[in-house]
């Protein structure tokens, strides 16, 4: 994966232009990840704004949908949602269209729809509403083919606001710790994506379960890992993301880690996460998820 330039590494204001669209290479639709783990505290929003950040350094243009509503992936790419056009709110109730709600982050090809509070009350709201479970893949039909990769970052819960996360993604990437209780809720979690595929969403994939929060010195940490490799052999990805400082402290900054610290061990676990996922564009036969 390139190196972020020296641009948008030194907060050169060229680097928070927003992208014209680039029709070289691009493809005809994107491809739409959603990060889910109803566990909190398990590196979800950590791995959104990493992943993200990661794929926009290496130009492939990327979009942030924050579906939280405690709007971290927002504030954690120097967002605020004073004084803008709106939020993913808007977007869920039909008020606004999608591409009219990103905005522009310090890298070049990173986009981001913040949360607000009033998401809070969306999961009541949308009950009454029509094809309540399609608001988000319905909203996505605006900006369809203008990025590269969506990514979603979900709320940590199985609620309406998941449940539209899960029936507009082609993949599932699935953060888990390696500490005690990792499992935990995991088993809840791939009950609710089969039930998606059943009966929403049948192309829904699993991207991938990411190991966080490893502490090398932990032997915890090591049997953890060890277990989850063995129950899902194919699913674990390569890289493993090590507790690190330097990735808890960027969120503070409003800056991801490619900004903050690009020679930290978080850092580098995330370009190679990045990496891992754009290595397999050539074998993912993503198609378009209509409205």
């Amino acid at each position: 994966m390139e190196r972020v330039s020296e641009a948008e590494n030194s907060g050169n204001p060229a680097a928070t232009t927003p992208l014209t669209q680039k029709t070289e290479g691009r493809k005809p639709f994107s491809r739409v990840i959603c990060i889910s783990n109803q566990k909190g505290g398990v590196g979800k929003t950590t791995t959104a704004i990493n992943l993200s950040a990661s794929l926009a350094a290496s130009e492939r243009k990327t979009l942030l949908l924050d579906m939280d509503p405690q709007g971290n992936a927002g504030s954690g790419l120097g967002i605020s949602v004073g004084g803008i056009a709106g939020t993913i709110y808007e977007a869920l109730l039909g008020q606004k269209a999608l591409r009219d709600l990103a905005q522009p982050t310090a890298l070049r090809f990173l986009e981001v729809v913040p949360s607000s509070r009033e998401l809070t009350g969306a999961d009541v709201e949308l009950v009454s509403l029509d094809r309540r479970e399609f608001r988000l893949r319905e909203a996505l039909s605006s900006v369809q083919g203008a990025y590269d990769y969506i990514l979603i970052d979900c709320p940590p819960s199985l609620g309406l606001l998941t449940l539209n996360a899960l029936t507009a993604a082609h993949s599932v990437l699935i953060p888990l710790q390696c500490e005690y209780y990792a499992l935990e809720g995991l088993s809840q979690l791939l009950h609710t994506i089969q039930l998606v595929k059943e009966s929403l969403n049948p192309p829904l994939a699993i991207e991938g379960i990411l190991l966080t929060m490893f502490d090398s010195r932990a032997n915890i940490a090591h049997q953890v890992a060890r277990d989850v490799r063995a129950h899902f052999p194919d699913l674990v990805f390569n890289v493993v993301v090590p507790r690190n400082v330097r990735l808890s402290e960027c969120p503070s900054h409003g800056k991801p880690i490619v900004l903050y610290d690009i020679k930290s061990k978080g850092c580098e676990s995330y370009l190679a996460l990045g990496n891992e996922i754009v290595g397999r564009e050539k074998a993912c036969t993503v198609q378009p998820i209509l409205a």
